[in-house]
C-alpha cells in the first residue's frame, strides 16, 4: 500500500506533519481529517523527490552548451531584465482562470487544458508561464505548488485557494470563485478610477494654466508694474515672487517639489508614516467614504471567499491581513486572528477596532452563530459593493462644483492680483483729477 506524506492544521492552527498509508490520495485526505486535523498539503511519499530530479534534470539540460555555434566559440547569452515583461495584466489573469475552470469542469484533465491554453494565449508572459506550470505537473508536482513557484503572477489568496480545491476535489469550483472574485474586485476598482478621472484632470488642466500665467502672462504685467511709481499691494508683491521662481529659477522649484514629494514618500513608508496615511484615506473628506468602503468589501469577499473554499479560517486571516492594502484594516484583521487563535470570536475584535461599521459586525456576529460566515461576509459584500456604487456616485457629484470652484479661485486670485495695482493706479490718478478741478474752481 502507497505511503502519503502529509501536512495539515489542528485546531490551534499548529502545524504538524507525518507520513500515512493509504490505497488513494482521497483516501489519505480522508484519514487525516479522522484525526481531527485539517490537511494543507498531501503528497505520496517518493513524488517529491521525482520531481525535484526533474527539474534537476532539466537545469542540467539547459546549462549543458549547443553545439553548431559559429567558429570561434561565439556565446548566445540570453539575459531576463527584471521588469520587463514580468507582469501579467489581471484581465488576462482573470480570462485564464475562467477559462481554465471551464476546461476543468467539462472533465478535461489539468494538464491538458494547460496545454489548450498555451496554444491559444496572446500573452507571451502568460504563455511562457503555463508551459513551466504544466512542465511541474508533469514532474510530480500539485498544481498549487507549480502556481507558487510564481509569485508576482499568482498570489497567496490565489495560491491556497487552488491548495484547498485540490485537497477537496473541487478545483473547477474554486477556479471559478477565484475569476468571480477578480472580475468583481477589476469592477470596483474600474468605478474608482473613473470616478478620479474628472478631479485629476481638472488638476492637470489648473497646473498647466497656472504654469501658462505664471511664465507668461504675470512677466508682462511686471514689465509694465515697473514703469509706474505705485506701492505693490502685498498679494501682488507674492504672486511676482512666484512667477520669478518659475521662470528664473524653474529647476530649483522643480528640485524643491521633488524634494516634498520623495520626503513624503519616505515618511509613508515608515511604519508610522504608513500607518497615518492609511488612518487619514479612511477619514479624508470625499474620498475616504469610497476607500473605507472599498477595504470592507475586500475584507470581507477575501474571507468569505477563502473560507468557503475550505481555506483554514488561521490560514484564511493572515491571508486577508497579508492583502488587506491598508494598515489599519491589517491591524483589525491581525487582532481578529489572535482571537480565534485563543479560542475566542470574530465579532469581537472587529467591533473593538472601529474600523468596521455597526451593521457589518452585526451580520458577522450572526453568521457566526448560525454557522453561516462564509455565506455571510459575501452577502456583506455584495451589498458594499453597491454602497460603493452609491458613494462614488457621491463623491463625484460633490467634486466636481469643488474642482470647477478650485480652478475659478486659483485663475481669479492670480488675475485679481494683477488688476490692483491698476486699480490702485486709476484710484489715484481720479484723486489727483478731482483735486485739481476742485482747486480750479
Amino acid at each position: 500500500m502507497p505511503k502519503y506524506n502529509y501536512v495539515a492544521l489542528d485546531s490551534r492552527g499548529a502545524e504538524t506533519k507525518g507520513t500515512i498509508e493509504a490505497a488513494s490520495q482521497n483516501e489519505a485526505i480522508g484519514r487525516v481529517k479522522d484525526m481531527q486535523l485539517f490537511p494543507t498539503k498531501i503528497t505520496e511519499a517518493g513524488a517529491e523527490e521525482k520531481a525535484a530530479a526533474g527539474k534537476k534534470a532539466k537545469a542540467k539540460a539547459a546549462a549543458k552548451p549547443k553545439k553548431g555555434g559559429k567558429k570561434g566559440g561565439a556565446m548566445n547569452i540570453n539575459i531576463k531584465i527584471p521588469g520587463l515583461g514580468g507582469g501579467v495584466k489581471p484581465k488576462v489573469l482573470t480570462a485564464f482562470t475562467r477559462q481554465l475552470a471551464t476546461l476543468v469542469d467539462a472533465g478535461l484533465p489539468l494538464l491538458r487544458g494547460l496545454r489548450v491554453l498555451e496554444k491559444q494565449e496572446r500573452s507571451r508572459t502568460l504563455k511562457d508561464i503555463m508551459g513551466e506550470l504544466a512542465a511541474s505537473i508533469e514532474g510530480g508536482s500539485t498544481f498549487s505548488e507549480a502556481l507558487a513557484q510564481h509569485p508576482k503572477v499568482f498570489n497567496r489568496l490565489f495560491v491556497n485557494m487552488v491548495k484547498a480545491g485540490e485537497l477537496g476535489g473541487v478545483l473547477e469550483v474554486v477556479l471559478k470563485r477565484l475569476a468571480e472574485f477578480s472580475e468583481k474586485a477589476q469592477k470596483i476598482k474600474g468605478k474608482v478610477k473613473a470616478a478620479l478621472f474628472y478631479p485629476v484632470a481638472v488638476l492637470i488642466v489648473a497646473l498647466g494654466i497656472m504654469v501658462l500665467l505664471m511664465g507668461y502672462v504675470v512677466p508682462k504685467f511686471k514689465d509694465v508694474f515697473a514703469g509706474m511709481n505705485i506701492d505693490m499691494p502685498k498679494f501682488t508683491l507674492f504672486v511676482l515672487w512666484v512667477s520669478d521662481m518659475v521662470v528664473n529659477n524653474f529647476l530649483g522649484t522643480l528640485g524643491a517639489v521633488v524634494v516634498v514629494v520623495i520626503l513624503f514618500l519616505l515618511f509613508i513608508k515608515t511604519k508610522f508614516g504608513r500607518r497615518l496615511w492609511d488612518k487619514f484615506k479612511l477619514v479624508m473628506p470625499a474620498v475616504g467614504p469610497v476607500i473605507s468602503k472599498v477595504a470592507i468589501s475586500r475584507f470581507c469577499r477575501t474571507l468569505g471567499t477563502l473560507v468557503s473554499s475550505g481555506v483554514p479560517i488561521l490560514q484564511a486571516l493572515t491571508i486577508v491581513k497579508d492583502t488587506a492594502g491598508n494598515v489599519i484594516i491589517a491591524t483589525a484583521v491581525a487582532m481578529v486572528h489572535e482571537s480565534v487563535k485563543e479560542g475566542g470570536t470574530i465579532t469581537a475584535p472587529l467591533e473593538a477596532s472601529g474600523v468596521f461599521p455597526p451593521m457589518v459586525v452585526s451580520m458577522v456576529d450572526v453568521g457566526e452563530q448560525t454557522g453561516a460566515l462564509p455565506e455571510m461576509l459575501l452577502r456583506i459584500a455584495d451589498n458594499y459593493d453597491e454602497e460603493v456604487d452609491n458613494a462614488v456616485a457621491a463623491m463625484t457629484s460633490l467634486l466636481e462644483p469643488i474642482m470647477i470652484i478650485f480652478l475659478a479661485v486659483l485663475v481669479g486670485s492670480i488675475v485679481i492680483a494683477m488688476f490692483l495695482p491698476l486699480i490702485a493706479m486709476i484710484t489715484s490718478l481720479s484723486g489727483e483729477g478731482e483735486g485739481k478741478k476742485g482747486k480750479g474752481d
